[in-house]
């Protein structure tokens, strides 16, 4: 079950407006990278279903945040059916995410109140999304439908709450590109993962570089 509820989860995400996506097939690299984004003072982590018995990875993953890092609500991404949803939350993923909408995956995250955040590349897919109960919605990908896109359906839709994901990276200039457009928060992942600092465990990097981006985020938000 969800260490968090749904309306924590989505204060977290808004409060800090950056979500670290990530991941790696050693539970060790995994651990490491969770806790240098939340020394960094990342507070909602997505840990990607990407690779064979990731969700072993994932429920080794939350009973570690639940020991070393408290405050992190861990959720799960790349979930494209209702069934692997239904997976990661027997797990305790306190939030799922997609790259694409599947109504039957809200269906089964709202009956345990967990909060879904689709992949949605139209105003028509966020506008199903909200009726099926997402609270956020997730614009991907974002480098190829760019910040306008989030700028023209908030005239129409003020009310969405927009995640980017794709393309983010964790600039100045291109956070406050998507911020100005208006979005609620954004995902990002290699960029704020170097493959080369992962190999070479620098993990202070990885704490440095989500710190900077939440100085960011926080000062387009003042």
């Amino acid at each position: 079950m969800a260490r968090f509820d749904k309306f924590s989860v989505i204060e977290k995400i808004g409060s800090t407006r950056v979500v670290p996506v990530f991941y790696h097939n050693d539970i060790d690299v995994a651990k490491h990278v969770l806790k240098a984004c939340y020394d960094g003072g990342i507070r909602a982590f997505e840990f990607t279903n990407r690779g064979d018995f990731a969700h072993e990875i994932f429920g080794a993953l939350v009973k570690y945040a639940a020991a070393e890092c408290p405050e992190m609500a861990v959720g799960a991404g790349s979930v494209v059916d209702p069934a692997t949803a239904a997976l990661y939350m027997q797990l305790g993923a306190c939030f799922i995410v997609g790259p694409l909408f599947n109504p039957d995956i809200a269906r089964v995250c709202n009956r345990r109140a967990v909060p879904y955040t689709p992949g949605c590349g139209s105003v028509s897919e966020i506008g199903f999304a909200q009726e099926a109960g997402c609270d956020i919605c997730k614009v991907f990908p974002g480098d190829v439908l760019g910040p306008k896109f989030v700028k023209g359906l908030l005239a129409p839709m003020p009310w969405t709450k927009i995640m980017v994901t794709g393309g983010v990276e964790p600039t100045a200039e291109n956070l406050d590109a998507w911020f100005s457009a208006g979005a609620f928060c954004v995902g990002m992942g290699s960029k704020l993962f170097p493959k080369d600092r992962i190999v070479a465990q620098d993990w202070d990097y990885i704490s440095g570089r989500c710190c900077e981006a939440l100085s960011f985020a926080q000062n387009h938000k003042k």
